[in-house]
């Protein structure tokens, strides 16, 4: 009976567990609807804006102002993390972890790294290194454009006095519930992704009111963009790697439930059996 006490234990724990997992999923699962609606939105009109950046800064190099498009020497690079500030979703964090041990490893292994950390699980990795630490850890506790401004507008500073050569931002890039894409993107000095026979030929702008004001205004708020369209995906997928995490949670848990009730049935039949032989064989002890 002893052994019978232990596995309705054992079944009420899972079922409590099943519970909360469960729980958790459907909460993720709202909270993903309503992010995946606004980086779904937000994502045409930022890469739009990206591009317009891109040829614009190539249109603008050499042109005084255009210090965020300037190509030097790489010595010194900023890393931007971006993991969630809570657990229990898969790989979605160790994913982003990885790939900042690879960068380290070989894009930037004989450069100087420094870290800018978004979200508490990675910064709770990374502090652990001799690297120096920035973080911003509370941007998912309000998660809104004027917020993120304010780190965008520190890392063009941070650039554009020197302190580092490169920004560059990694993060899950947000495809469907199910699937994540782990990216990584140059945030500093804006990437060129056309060549200059593309710009000579294809981008013929007309500056209104003049050049530098464009750069003055255009290519900050474009970078603001960039950086607040990484943060909804990245946001996206937390919620999607969650909910995909507790619904694979609730599975297991469902299944263990069942084989423990087997368990229970097959060890409770065995005991009942056990006891019937025992008053049987009494019985007939007491009639022979």
């Amino acid at each position: 009976m002893a052994n019978l006490k232990e596995i309705r234990s054992r079944i009420t724990s899972v079922s409590s567990t099943m519970q909360i997992t469960s729980a958790m999923k459907m909460v993720s699962a709202a909270k993903l609807k309503k992010a995946q609606d606004a980086i779904t939105a937000m994502r045409p009109y930022a890469d739009k804006l990206t591009e317009l950046l891109q040829n614009l800064s190539s249109a603008l190099e050499g042109e005084s102002g255009s210090v965020y498009a300037e190509q030097r020497e790489v010595n010194s690079v900023l890393i931007v993390p971006i993991t969630s500030n809570r657990g229990l979703c898969g790989g979605f964090n160790a994913n982003i972890i990885k790939e900042v041990n690879r960068l380290l490893k070989n894009e930037y292994a004989n450069k100087e790294v420094a870290f800018l950390t978004l979200g508490k699980k990675g910064d709770d990795i990374i502090k652990k290194s001799n690297y120096v630490i920035h973080n911003n850890n509370d941007v998912f506790d309000d998660l809104h454009f004027d917020h993120v401004s304010l780190i965008a507008e520190r890392l063009m500073a941070l650039y554009t006095e020197g302190a580092y050569d490169k920004i560059v931002l990694v993060y899950n890039h947000f495809k469907n519930a199910a699937t994540q894409e782990v990216k990584h993107e140059q945030f500093l000095p804006i990437a060129k992704t056309v060549s200059e026979e593309q710009i000579n030929d294809n981008v013929d702008y007309i500056f209104e009111p003049s050049k530098e004001e464009i750069v003055k205004t255009l290519i900050p708020k474009s970078l603001k963009t960039q950086l607040f369209k990484a943060l909804r995906d990245s946001f996206a997928s937390e919620h999607g790697a969650r909910m995909t995490a507790m619904h694979k949670a609730t599975d297991n848990a469902t299944d263990l439930r069942n084989q423990l009730r087997l368990t229970y049935n097959k060890a409770r039949q065995a005991a009942i059996t056990g006891e019937i032989l025992e008053i049987v064989g009494g019985a007939e002890a007491l009639n022979g």
